[in-house]
């Protein structure tokens, strides 16, 4: 595993491995509530952070994000393959023609 980045398949491993046990006691409904909270510092940062307050905030969306997938038992790497893998899940092209007001 790099230090510098990894693969959404690494992070889940990495989330599951530091805090399976406390994750699956706290469920997908006290998880949602986490990964909220850090939702909520992530847009706080956005309006004032500092870079490394924004990476950091960032990086908490994710870590919880990935948290949530595996007591949900959701495999992150494979559904955002599936989803977006083969283009805009809306228009189908690898860059979006979709309309702006479309949600693709």
């Amino acid at each position: 595993m790099s230090s510098t980045s990894l693969t959404l398949d690494e992070l889940q491993q990495l989330i599951d491995r530091m805090y399976s046990r406390k994750d699956q006691a706290r469920g997908v409904d006290g998880t949602f509530m986490w990964l909220m909270e850090e939702v909520g510092e992530l847009a706080a940062a956005l309006r004032s952070g500092t870079p490394e307050e924004l990476a950091a905030e960032f990086a908490d969306v994710l870590a919880w994000l990935a948290t949530i997938a595996n007591v949900a038992g959701v495999n992150l790497g494979e559904a955002v393959a599936k989803k977006y893998g083969a283009g805009c899940p809306g228009c189908g092209e690898m860059v979006c023609s979709c309309g702006d007001a479309e949600k693709p």
